[in-house]
């Protein structure tokens, strides 16, 4: 897979590297994120042994990496018989070299034997103590990345020299990746979200819809049983959770609607999302001006965009499209695409306001998110409380360009937002796909920004 990005992780590598003293870094983050491959990347000009885990029983597990270790220095693989003293060994080999060295889905190796993390702890605080090499756990599994490695009560707690929390690409970063004109890429965005080998599988010299029906449409391809391998990963009976991400995929966000459309109370709901919201499989969200993460008037939202897409296209209609994947897509996914698309097209424009506030193009706001209260939303809210400015903005993605009902429809709104003094200062900023009615930009003062998807292109381009 191409390498992408990540110039601010490799420095955080790279400067642990080149810094006096030993490093115990941790990495960790969902399935194909592209952590091997910025592990690689890293290591690729660097002394190193590189040890990727598989689910074997232990005693093989053992064997590889001693291999591994005993190759590197060019000896006999020694008679070991656990993994205390296979870190000996190690620790007798870094007095001689310093290396990086990297376990790679650590995971696999505490779950046939739980007590290895006291084995690393002593490794690190007698033998890579003495050196100036660096030790990389990595692992796929988040939650037993924090709790056996990162946890309280772990034995390593407290002895990383830094930890690197690798998650999908922002729009901005996949942009690099997505070869399609600006409204394509948005889409094709809307499907692949930002895991960078779901980005790589996409062929941009291909239509979006080719690239679904082959891709994610197909039984054979990858992404067709991609979500149910990660739920896997994390979870041993994945069937409910499965159940609420399609709920709440399928626009159902509230904790009432969700257990409606799932079947299951309260009181376990609340056990199953707050799993979710620790995988980050999910998000909560609160309206922008809510005091407090206890608002009552909270929302779920899938947390990434291939889930989102899997769960309400491909989920409820396995059956069919077994059967007959193109008039899934040709029936269900093609005309209904828009309506998801809307809810990344939010999500990018956010993007653009943080983006545009760095560059200076946008006023300053210390909170940015969305608002609702009662049957009234408004996409994007911006917050600076130290000068009571707010900025209120609308993301439209229809076929139409935007025009007076819109302004009048937000100004509106913009009164039931309560916040900050009556002489607040008030901005507002439309972004839109079909851009503008004639003469719009005309009639508005300047407290009013309009954007359209070139503006939007313009402001997230990585120089």
């Amino acid at each position: 897979m191409t390498f992408y990005d990540r110039e601010e992780e490799l420095g955080t590598l790279t400067t642990a590297a080149e810094s006096p003293g030993s490093d115990f870094i941790v990495v960790y983050g969902r399935r194909r994120v592209g952590k091997t491959e910025l592990l690689k990347k890293f290591c690729a000009d660097r002394p190193h042994i590189y040890f990727l885990a598989s689910q074997e029983a232990e005693h093989r597990q053992r064997e590889k990496f001693l291999d591994q270790v005993a190759d590197y220095f060019d000896e006999r693989v020694p008679r070991i018989d656990g993994w205390d003293e296979a870190f000996e060994y190690l620790g007798e080999k870094l007095q001689r070299e310093d290396l990086v060295i990297v376990i790679d889905e650590f995971p696999y190796l505490v779950e046939e034997n739980d007590s290895l993390p006291s084995y690393v702890q002593g490794f690190v605080d007698q033998a890579l103590d003495e050196t100036d090499s660096m030790l990389v756990l990595c692992g796929s599994s988040v939650s037993t990345m924090e709790s056996e490695v990162l946890g309280h009560e772990s034995p390593l707690y407290g002895r990383r020299t830094a930890q690197l929390d690798v998650t999908p690409f922002s729009f901005q970063q996949a942009r690099e990746v997505i070869s399609y004109e600006i409204t394509d890429a948005i889409r094709s965005y809307a499907v692949t979200g930002g895991t960078p080998m779901y980005l790589t599988l996409f062929d941009y010299d291909q239509s979006l819809a080719a690239n679904i029906r082959s891709h994610v449409l197909s039984p054979s391809a990858v992404l067709y049983n991609e979500p149910e391998f990660l739920l896997r990963t994390e979870l041993r009976n994945p069937a409910r959770y499965m159940s609420i991400l399609e709920a709440v995929a399928m626009g159902h966000t509230t904790p009432n609607e969700i257990s409606g459309a799932t079947g299951i109370d309260s009181g376990p709901l609340s056990k199953y999302l707050q799993t979710l919201r620790r995988l980050r499989l999910i998000e909560r969200d609160v309206p922008v001006t809510a005091s407090g993460k206890k608002s009552k008037r909270s929302r779920y939202r899938v947390a990434d965009e291939f889930l989102r897409f899997w769960f309400r296209y491909v989920e409820p209609h396995r059956s069919s499209i077994e059967e007959a994947p193109a008039v899934v897509y040709n029936g269900t996914i093609e005309p209904d695409l828009p309506m998801h698309v809307a809810t990344t097209f939010e999500d990018v424009c956010q993007e653009a306001v943080w983006e545009g506030i760095r560059q200076g193009r946008f006023d300053p706001y210390s909170e940015v998110g969305r608002w609702w209260y009662g049957e009234d939303e408004i996409d994007i809210v911006g917050l600076a409380p130290n000068d009571d400015r707010v900025l209120l903005a609308e993301c439209k993605w229809t076929t139409e360009p935007v025009g007076e009902d819109l302004v009048e429809s937000l100004q509106a709104k913009a009164e039931s937002v309560r916040w900050g003094p009556a002489d607040r200062d008030e901005r507002f900023a439309v972004f839109s796909k079909s851009g503008f009615v004639d003469g719009l930009d005309t009639q508005l003062d300047d407290r009013w920004s309009l954007f359209t998807l070139a503006d939007i292109d313009d402001i997230l381009t990585l120089t």
